[in-house]
């Protein structure tokens, strides 16, 4: 592969601390994506339809196109893609470890509902960045249209079936519980993400009671989704 040009950074990224985080950052997004491609891709197998696995595949194929850009990002910042992944390759995998779902409608919950959560955390702390980074990790993060899909799937089975909805409320809380745990783990075990949070002298951060705030937000937004698919958050 060849090597991408050096990077036109602006001036913020002079401070070591702060190209430490965008890396983190990065690594953080690029293993997440490939971690989602790699489930989407398992979870294909278990859709009732052709026309199910099809459209799991290609949210599976989205997700993975999304990583050379992140990749080309890092490079340009003079970091290795793959150890700026490596150290959230633990906590992104416990996380599907532990919520590995039992049949197709949980892998669709957890696809709209999990991958939301992930999202929404990221874009909480791209924030915090300089522009051309910041549209970049929320452009990874766009699902395309996709989560169309996978509301009417979950709300057509609920209305055939309304059983359905207390085992999968059940499910999207389990997946907000074990969602807020990791990105807290994250947080807290990443330095130099921490550091980006906490803002510095010439960059704005968040207070204990703003990360509170932060964290309250994502609740909110998983409750709207929760809401969405026809289901008590």
């Amino acid at each position: 592969m060849a090597e991408s040009p050096p990077d036109e950074s602006p001036l913020v990224f002079e401070d070591p601390a702060y190209r430490d985080a965008v890396v983190d950052l990065l690594g953080a997004v690029s293993y997440g994506e490939i971690s989602a491609f790699e489930r989407l891709a398992e979870d294909a197998r278990m859709a009732p339809t052709l026309e199910d696995k099809v459209a799991i595949a290609t949210m599976a194929s989205a997700e993975f196109g999304k990583v050379a850009a992140l990749h080309d990002r890092i490079r340009r910042l003079g970091a290795d893609p793959f150890e700026a992944m490596a150290p959230f390759r633990d906590a992104i995998d416990l996380f599907h470890a532990h919520t590995a779902p039992s049949d197709w409608f949980e892998s669709l919950i957890k696809a709209y509902v999990g991958d939301g959560l992930a999202n929404d955390f990221y874009r909480e702390i791209a924030a915090f960045l300089d522009t051309e980074t910041r549209d970049l990790v929320v452009a990874s993060l766009d699902d395309e249209g996709h989560a169309a899909f996978v509301v009417d799937r979950v709300r057509a089975a609920i209305g055939a079936d309304p059983r359905l909805a207390g085992r999968l409320a059940l499910w999207g809380r389990r997946l907000m519980g074990e969602a807020l745990t990791q990105a807290q783990r994250v947080a807290a075990e990443r330095d130099a993400l921490s550091a980006l949070l906490a803002g510095g002298v010439d960059r704005p951060g968040l207070d204990l009671a703003a990360i509170g705030r932060m964290f309250t937000r994502i609740t909110e937004r998983h409750a709207a989704r929760m809401e969405e698919l026809g289901l008590a958050a």
